[in-house]
């Protein structure tokens, strides 16, 4: 068992970024990881569950113990107590450790109020046996006392010379020339970091975007009346514009994630606000100041835009008073903002040298990916693939948005059909920078060439030229054809399209791959503390045992690519032998079949879902099954129980899913949900990037 012990050297370090980092960059490593915060520090406002710990609970499904009491820890150190304080921290630690490869502890936040804070921190990384990792930021000082003050946090905990004081976090870098030459500078100013002992682990640059606070977190902190909530859950606030000058000199003023702050006798900026966002413009909202109530027949003009999502916020403060409350915003992330503790964690482990840490714990036990190291492999291995990706839903802004992320961040190379005047219009009005590199093909200058290959792909079904024309007037038909001729690696669409628009002109031009006589589909669910594959939930209606068999195998080579071990559950309404009918019977058939193509896969069947999923069930049922209880690939036995399964476990459970992932094709081609996020396109792109390199 190893446990790292995060210790901050001062106040406002960003200590719950980094754990949630930290936890994510082992999680990726394959670790089975716990958290533990023994000690809670509630700021002010915060009336919910300790902050750390919901969040790690939130964003990394990690359960761990409740901490105690900031009151009953200060009695208890008041009476002399710290022996017993230290052996209830160690029985609640022991809670946290059960069954975990590593364990990351968060110390106290040394405060005007915890004074005391770096002695008890000093008592808990001894009691815990920890290996002491500290975590610091630059304030506004020279580097030479940012190392000074490294150097005497380390002698706290006995500096270089005991092994247990592993090495130094750096958040918040501001430095302009860069983390790397900022990590250069510090090494050569610190004696402390030239040595072997004490490692720089990870440095971690200056990025707004993630202190970006929701609108309703404004409206929350600042006690704002809400007049209109618009997107307010879903925006957030980039910049503050205090708008107290005219009209002509505000419009360059508003950009995606401002937050226009005015009187609320100002109509002239209400109108233009209102008039920005009906052109695009997602502002972080409209926040008036002054108690002026804004004029009604103002308000009534605005409408298309306050229907369009534009917050409206209100604060009796003037204007003065309203800025400085905001620059004194609580800038902690919110328990419920999920999304901004996934952002940061994923920047904060993929700053962190987690090799070394792995190193440092020891071989992990059999890999159980969790959704943040799935989606972080997604990510690496997509950059390695380096595909070519077609997206023919070229000027969706969802599509776009997903394309500059993943031209800049090399998921892909990503190729837009659409008419680049379009899309430029659509970047502008959403705020997007489209980076250099990113294509834009205009389908009426290209579309001719394509007809003639397409007549002689699809000949023996009789189609002509002005047939083949009329249907590449769709832009996924055109997309298809650009793989079917190997000029792309993959293809993603289904933003606005339906899966059969989107799977049809696959299964016409592209076919099966060798070995395979049909086409099916994986989802990739995320559940809360590891990633499992469901299929088919999108395809095949009622597949025989041939066809059914076949699934598995697919899906099983799919879970294999990406990382995933697989132990294949053939599910059934019966376990074993307990049932019988056509419907078990085809399950059981189907199993039998699987295991004759594929005697070295785990794989069992027919099996209940429960007896498939959950340990205890699986050994009341099945004892003697390789699978039951702990399976990682469910295949449904028909469209209806997969497809239905699939969308209750992701609604109810609050499950992120992502597919459906087509398999059996010779090229990839994957579907995405209408209702699809910016970042389930990226992923996708990322996903069908990985299923081509696994082509080549």
């Amino acid at each position: 068992m190893q446990t790292f012990f995060l210790a901050p050297t001062g106040f406002g370090v960003g200590l719950t970024s980094i754990s949630l980092g930290l936890v994510g960059a082992l999680e990726r490593a394959g670790l089975k990881v716990g958290f533990f915060k023994p000690i809670a520090q509630p700021h002010a406002g915060d009336l919910g569950p300790e902050r750390s710990s919901e969040l790690i609970a939130r964003t990394h499904g990690l359960e761990s113990p409740r901490p105690l009491a900031l009151s009953e820890v200060e009695r208890m150190l008041g009476d002399g107590q710290l022996d017993e304080l230290l052996e209830q921290i160690i029985n609640l630690y022991q809670q946290a450790a059960q069954d975990k490869d590593v364990v990351i502890v968060e110390g106290m936040v040394p405060t005007r109020h915890a004074s005391y804070a770096a002695r008890v921190n000093f008592h808990l990384a001894k009691s815990l046996d920890a290996e002491v990792i500290l975590v610091s930021a630059p304030e506004d000082e020279p580097l030479n006392e940012l190392a000074d003050r490294i150097e005497i946090q380390a002698q706290l905990f006995g500096g270089p010379q005991d092994p247990k004081v592993l090495g130094v976090i750096i958040n918040k870098v501001r430095d302009a020339s860069g983390v790397e030459a900022f990590a250069e500078r510090l090494r050569e100013l610190s004696p402390l970091l030239r040595t072997d002992a004490f490692r720089l682990l990870g440095c971690m640059p200056w990025q707004a975007e993630l202190n970006a606070p929701r609108t309703k977190d404004v409206a929350d902190l600042l006690g704002a009346r809400v007049l209109n909530a618009g997107d307010y859950e879903q925006r957030r606030m980039l910049q503050i514009v205090l708008c107290a000058r005219a009209v002509a000199n505000t419009v360059q003023l508003l950009k995606p994630g401002v937050l226009v702050v005015t009187p609320g006798d100002r109509d002239d900026i209400i109108l233009a606000a209102s008039l920005a966002a009906m052109n695009g413009v997602p502002l972080a909202g409209l926040l008036l100041c002054s108690d002026f109530p804004p004029d009604t027949r103002i308000m009534e003009l605005c409408r298309g835009a306050l229907q369009g999502g534009l917050p409206v916020l209100t604060v009796s403060t003037g204007s003065y008073d309203t800025a400085t409350n905001l620059n004194r915003l609580n800038k902690e992330i919110p328990v419920d903002d999920r999304e901004r503790a996934e952002r940061v964690a994923d920047f904060v482990a993929g700053h962190l040298d987690y090799e070394w840490l792995r190193a440092r714990c020891g071989e992990p036990r059999e890999v159980r990916l969790s959704p943040p190291a799935f989606r972080y492999q997604l990510v690496r291995r997509a950059q390695a693939a380096n595909k070519r990706i077609v997206l023919p839903e070229g000027s969706e802004p969802r599509t776009v948005q997903a394309a500059a992320i993943c031209q800049a961040r090399g998921i892909a190379r990503c190729v837009l059909l659409a008419k680049p005047e379009d899309v430029q219009a659509v970047a502008k009005a959403h705020g997007i920078d489209l980076p250099a590199g990113l294509e834009i093909l205009d389908p009426d200058l290209i579309r001719e060439r394509y007809v003639a290959p397409m007549v002689e792909l699809r000949k023996s079904k009789g189609l002509n030229a002005p047939m083949a024309v009329a249907q590449l007037e769709d832009t996924v038909m055109l997309g298809t054809m650009m793989l079917a001729l190997d000029e792309v690696d993959g293809l993603v669409s289904g933003a606005i399209h339906t899966t059969a628009n989107t799977i049809r002109p696959a299964l016409q031009l592209i076919k099966t791959a060798p070995g395979y006589k049909l086409v099916s589909s994986v989802f990739f669910m995320l559940l809360p503390d590891q990633v499992v594959v469901y299929g088919d939930c999108a395809v095949n209606p009622d597949p025989n045992a041939e066809e059914l068999a076949e699934i598995a195998l697919q899906s099983a080579e799919s879970a294999q690519a990406f990382g995933i071990e697989p132990r294949v559950a053939m599910l059934s309404y019966s376990t074993g032998d307990s049932g019988s009918g056509a419907d078990v019977e085809k399950v059981r058939e189907a199993t039998r079949l699987a295991r004759t193509a594929r005697p070295d896969l785990p794989l069992d069947g027919p099996l209940q879902y429960d007896a498939a999923a959950i340990a205890s069930v699986g050994r009341q049922k099945a004892p003697d099954s390789p699978v039951a209880g702990r399976a990682t690939v469910f295949v449904f036995p028909d469209l209806n129980t997969g497809n239905t399964t699939y969308k209750a476990v992701q609604r109810s459970a609050n499950c992120v899913s992502v597919g459906p992932m087509l398999q059996g094709l010779r090229k990839p081609v994957n579907d995405l949900s209408r209702g699809a996020l910016v970042d389930d396109i990226v992923y996708t792109i990322a996903l069908t990037a990985i299923q081509a390199a696994t082509k080549d």
